[in-house]
């Protein structure tokens, strides 16, 4: 299927969210997820499922200041 994650155009076989930061390389990453503009928690990504042209946002945390 076809997505947006971070705004960039992606083909995924992924059926979850969970499935997709996986796929993304960031399994056990602590990071921040969105679909379609709604927050969803880490504890609700195995059971949040993506469908055709959904729009993901993926935000890790970065050190600095």
């Amino acid at each position: 299927m076809q997505i947006l994650v971070n705004g960039e155009q992606h083909t995924t076989e992924a059926l979850s969210l969970d499935e997709l930061c996986t796929a993304l390389g960031f399994a056990n990453a602590k990071i921040a997820t969105a679909v379609n503009g709604c927050f969803v928690a880490a504890s609700a990504r195995a059971r949040t499922e993506l469908s055709e042209a959904d729009e993901i946002e993926i935000v890790a945390p970065r050190q600095g200041g």
